[in-house]
């Protein structure tokens, strides 16, 4: 999920005040030259055969990670994620785009890297907090959705933190600053020390949450399947039910094509496994299909995106991003960007549709359950609401090697509305992988589904 491998992880960092942006320089290439992000904070210095991060706030800038170019305006991340920069033509502002997310980020020329990002920074703990503290303050969107006074946080925590405060100590006030969030795109890690938080009632997706929810599902809902197919490395199952039912189900939107793979291959295995399972002959024949999200723990949104533009005949939006981008004000935002499907030029399947969510729909399984909010066609969901999380994280780096992640985006309505915090309801209610659904074997959420979609006779 992205709270521990964070999609183009790269590309995000905290908005600050910097010096403002320069006619651009004479001669080839137009992408060479320091570049600020707009929204994110981040600056990227491109040239030499290499883009290099900075991560900058108010008071500090900390060098993040790096991309090999492979091209005029294109690089390559250590974990495959292709990235790519086109200027305008006046060459003073650019957008950066990752092959693995939706959306675009825009650039503005800088005359050159501020000094402070020249500088090592202080290993001294007060400075880690600081830079913790000052990144949440800059670029968080939710503490007031969240009841939090950060700034009381501060006051509290702030002189606790000495010269001496070892790590484990700093980890541990961190992990009590945050966790009034409960946000689950909050986290710290040291080490092999992670903290992360929930929203109250719910469960992060686990490999054995997704192994006890995969196999009771197997064996309560598929014994009597037709034909069942697991695909993408286990991460993705098919089965043909009785009465011309389609289940599929997706336990996240990546890792499907193994360890360290690029995301073209990623998106290449998902084609190969939705062109088996969306044949013309099944396409034809499903009076419907359920879609069970109930154990995801997200991933690319582009690939959900992917997966929408195979259940719809006619173009719509899925949703539009924007993200907090003013330090002083959490209500500004850059201006939001629609994020369209559009329908594949291959077999797809748009009857009734049945979306099964629970709390530990997570992430990027919240962003496609909202992308198909507006799908065309019959699509009804059922169980319980999502966790509430549907940000990109900005992964951070602290002076003393500790990291940590946040969210600064919004995902909207056509309506302007958000799901952050609360997750998106369903609007069928059943319980979801409850102990008492498994002492009883019970599985409500696909019974109802079932119920709902099987043709009425």
């Amino acid at each position: 999920m992205r709270i521990v491998a964070a999609v183009a992880a790269a590309l995000t960092i905290a908005a600050t005040a910097l010096p403002a942006a320069s006619a651009a320089p004479a001669g080839p290439p137009a992408t060479d030259g320091v570049w600020r992000t707009d929204g994110y904070g981040t600056l990227f210095v491109l040239g030499g055969g290499a883009l290099r991060e900075y991560q900058t706030t108010s008071l500090s800038c900390i060098e993040g990670d790096s991309a090999r170019q492979t091209g005029p305006g294109s690089y390559l991340t250590a974990d495959g994620t292709a990235l790519t920069v086109r200027t305008t033509p006046d060459r003073v502002h650019a957008r950066l785009a990752a092959d693995s997310a939706v959306g675009h980020r825009r650039l503005t020329r800088l005359r050159a890297l501020p000094a402070n990002c020249t500088r090592p920074a202080s290993a001294d703990p007060r400075t880690s907090f600081d830079v913790l503290w000052q990144t949440f303050e800059e670029n968080y969107p939710f503490f007031a959705q969240k009841g939090v006074d950060w700034h009381a946080v501060r006051d509290r925590y702030r002189p606790q933190v000495h010269p001496d405060t070892t790590k484990a100590e700093l980890f541990g006030i961190f992990s009590r600053m945050l966790r009034p969030l409960h946000d689950a795109h909050v986290a710290v890690k040291d080490g092999d020390r992670i903290f992360a938080e929930v929203r109250p009632g719910t469960e992060l997706p686990s490999k054995e949450l997704d192994a006890k929810a995969k196999q009771f599902t197997v064996t309560r809902d598929l014994h009597d399947a037709v034909h069942r197919q697991d695909f993408a490395a286990g991460r993705i199952t098919y089965a043909d039910l009785p009465g011309d039912l389609g289940y599929l189900r997706i336990s996240g939107f990546g890792g499907y094509a193994g360890d360290g793979a690029p995301f073209t291959a990623e998106r290449a295995e998902l084609d190969r496994t939705l062109d088996t399972v969306l044949t013309p002959a099944r396409t034809r024949r499903l009076h419907g299909l359920i879609i069970d999200l109930r154990v995801n723990g997200g991933g690319s949104d582009a690939l959900g995106v992917r997966i929408a533009a195979r259940l719809a005949d006619t173009p719509y939006t899925a949703y539009a991003k924007r993200a907090r981008n003013d330090p002083a004000d959490p209500t500004r935002h850059t201006r939001p960007e629609p994020v369209p499907v559009v329908p594949a030029h291959a077999p797809r399947y748009t009857g009734p549709v049945a979306v099964l969510t629970g709390g530990s729909t997570v992430s990027a399984g919240e962003t496609f359950t909202q992308a198909l909010l507006d799908r065309p066609g019959r699509t009804v969901r059922i169980g319980q609401p999502t966790q509430g999380v549907f940000s990109d994280v900005m992964m951070r780096a602290l002076p003393d090697g500790m990291l940590f992640i946040l969210p600064n985006e919004e995902y909207l309505t056509r309506t302007g509305r958000t799901f952050d915090g609360t997750g998106i309801a369903p609007q069928l209610t059943e319980p979801v992988f409850t102990e008492e659904e498994f002492r009883q074997n019970r599985d409500s959420a696909f019974d109802r589904a079932v119920s709902v979609l099987r043709p009425r006779r």
